[in-house]
C-alpha cells in the first residue's frame, strides 16, 4: 500500500530539505481532526434510518464479517503480519467498512480505514467513501529529485535511472473523502436498484442490469462528485530531510455503467476529473491537474471450465497543467508542481504493477491495460470448513495481464507514445465475504513488482 509518494521540485539543495519540518505540529493536528470528523460521520451513518435498508444488513450477520490475521513480505513492510477486519452490507446493503492493522520488520506499523458506498443519512441521493492511512516506515523510497548521486536529472521521468531516488525513513498519512452525488438518470432514477441485489455463489444473477445502453439517460449511474483529501510524506535520508504535504478537492463527473461494481463483466466506467491544491494551510505548492479514465468490459461468456471469462481494458491520461508556472516561496522561485502520486504518474497498485509507487512522474501521462480475468468453476476454498467459515470465498480469479504507459514533459500524442514503457503480470483474485482482494505480480524491465489489494484494478 505504500504507494503515497511525493515529487518535489526539480531541483532541490539540501538547505531547501532542511527546512521542511517547521510546521509538522499543526499537520498533525490537522490529521487528528479529519480523522475524527470521518470517524463521525461514519458514526453517523450506523445505521441508518430503518426504512432505507433491510434487518439482515442492519444486524451485519456473519456471513458478511470478514476478520482474519495475515502475513506477507515486500520491500516497504519487509516481513510482515496483520489483522484485517471487514463488513460488507452494513449499514446500508450496499455498503463495505474494511479496517486492517499491519507491522512489518522494517520498523513498519501502519492502520488503514476503508469506507465505500455509505448513504449520507437522511439524504437519498448522497453518498460517500472514505480512505484513511496513518503509517511509518523503516525505508520509504520516493521518486522525487534531491538525490546528489543525480544531479541536474529529473527523479521519475521516462529516461531517469531507476536509483534516483530519496530514501530514509519516514511517515505516510492520508485522509480523503469522497461525496458523490446520484443523478436522477439512467438507472439512478430508481434508488432502490442501484446495485443488483441477487447473487449466486457471488455473481449476478442472469439478467443483471448494467451496460444496457451508451446513453446515461437510459442506463448506468452517473454521479457528481466533491473529494477533498490530505496527504503527508517525510522521509529522512542521510543527506536531510524531506516533508511533501498536499491539500485539495478534486472535483468529478462519474458515470459507472456497469453490471456488478466489485467485479464488472460487461459495460463501461468513465470519470472526467479536475483537482486543484490552492497551497492553502500547510500544502507544500499550489497545482491543478486534470485526468480522464475509461475502463471497458466485454463478457465471454462461460465455459465448461469457467463461470466467468472477461476482457477488461482500461485507458486513462493525466496532464499538469500549472508545470510551468512558478511563484516566489521564501525568496525562491519554485515550479507549481503536484506530488508525485497526485498528478501524472506510473508505477504501484494500480498503474504498472511492474514498476515502484510513482516509479514514472512528470507533466503530461498516458496509460493503457488489458486483463484476461477467469473465474474456474472449480473452487477448492468451498469445501474447507475452516476456510468457508473465515473467509466464505464464492469465487477465486485467474488474470493474465499486460500494461503500456509513459510520462512526459509534455501533453502530445507523439510524445506520449513514444518510447513507452511495458509490464506484463498474473493475478490471483478472490471474493472473501463479498470484499475482492487482489494479489498481482509483475515483470518489467526494471524488476518485479508484487501488489497487494482491496478491489479491482480500474475500479475508480
Amino acid at each position: 500500500m505504500n504507494d503515497i509518494q511525493h515529487n518535489y521540485e526539480v531541483s532541490m539543495n539540501q538547505e531547501d530539505l532542511k527546512g521542511c519540518l517547521a510546521h509538522r505540529g499543526i499537520s498533525r493536528a490537522f490529521l487528528v481532526n479529519i480523522l475524527v470528523m470521518c470517524v463521525l460521520l461514519i458514526a453517523w451513518a450506523c445505521p441508518a434510518p430503518a426504512d432505507e435498508i433491510s434487518e439482515a444488513a442492519v444486524k451485519a450477520p456473519e456471513s458478511n464479517v470478514l476478520k482474519i490475521p495475515y502475513g506477507f513480505y515486500n520491500d516497504s513492510f519487509g516481513a510482515a503480519v496483520g489483522y484485517v477486519y471487514g463488513i460488507t452490507g452494513y449499514p446500508q446493503p450496499f455498503s463495505t467498512i474494511l479496517g486492517t492493522v499491519i507491522a512489518g520488520s522494517n520498523n513498519a506499523l501502519a492502520c488503514y480505514l476503508l469506507t465505500r458506498e455509505i448513504r449520507v443519512p437522511y439524504t437519498e441521493r448522497l453518498f460517500f467513501d472514505t480512505d484513511l492511512a496513518v503509517s511509518t516506515f523503516g525505508t520509504i523510497q520516493s521518486y522525487t529529485s534531491g538525490n546528489p548521486d543525480f544531479p541536474g536529472e529529473q527523479a521519475g521521468s521516462n529516461d531517469s535511472d531507476r536509483d534516483n531516488y530519496v530514501e530514509g525513513s519516514g511517515d505516510d498519512n492520508l485522509v480523503r473523502a469522497n461525496f458523490k452525488y446520484l443523478l436522477p438518470i439512467g438507472s439512478g432514477q430508481d434508488i432502490l436498484k442501484v446495485r443488483p441485489t441477487e447473487l449466486e455463489r457471488g455473481l449476478p444473477v442472469e439478467g443483471s442490469p448494467g451496460g444496457e445502453s451508451w446513453n446515461p439517460l437510459v442506463s448506468g449511474r452517473t454521479y457528481v462528485e466533491f473529494r477533498p483529501y490530505w496527504r503527508e510524506q517525510t522521509i529522512d535520508p542521510d543527506y536531510g530531510s524531506l516533508e511533501q504535504k498536499t491539500n485539495g478537492i478534486a472535483f468529478s463527473l462519474y458515470r459507472d455503467n456497469t453490471d456488478f461494481l466489485r467485479n464488472p463483466s460487461r459495460g463501461s466506467a468513465i470519470r472526467v476529473k479536475y483537482t486543484q491544491d490552492w497551497g492553502w494551510f500547510d500544502s507544500s505548492r499550489p497545482y491543478y491537474v486534470g485526468d480522464v479514465e475509461y475502463s471497458k468490459y466485454v463478457s465471454l461468456g462461460s465455459s465448461e471450465k469457467f463461470r466467468q471469462r472477461v476482457l477488461a481494458f482500461d485507458f486513462w491520461t493525466a496532464n499538469s497543467f500549472s508545470w510551468d508556472r512558478t511563484s516566489v516561496e521564501d525568496g525562491k522561485q519554485v515550479y507549481q508542481r503536484p506530488p508525485a502520486y497526485q498528478g501524472a504518474m506510473l508505477g504501484g497498485l494500480w498503474r504498472m504493477r511492474g514498476y515502484p509507487a510513482s516509479r514514472f512522474n512528470d507533466q503530461a501521462a498516458v496509460y493503457y491495460a488489458a486483463e484476461y480475468r477467469l473465474i474456474p468453476e472449480w473452487n477448492p476454498f468451498a469445501h474447507v470448513d475452516w476456510i468457508e467459515r473465515y473467509l466464505g470465498i464464492k469465487w477465486w480469479q485467474w488474470v493474465p495481464f499486460v500494461e503500456v504507459g509513459r510520462v512526459a514533459p509534455v501533453w502530445t500524442v507523439g510524445e506520449l507514445h513514444s518510447e513507452m514503457k511495458w509490464d506484463a503480470g498474473f493475478g490471483v483474485r478472490a471474493m472473501a465475504k463479498g470484499i475482492v482482494g487482489r494479489l498481482d505480480i509483475a515483470a518489467s524491465r526494471e524488476g518485479f513488482g508484487i501488489n497487494m489489494m482491496v478491489g479491482q484494478p480500474y475500479q475508480f
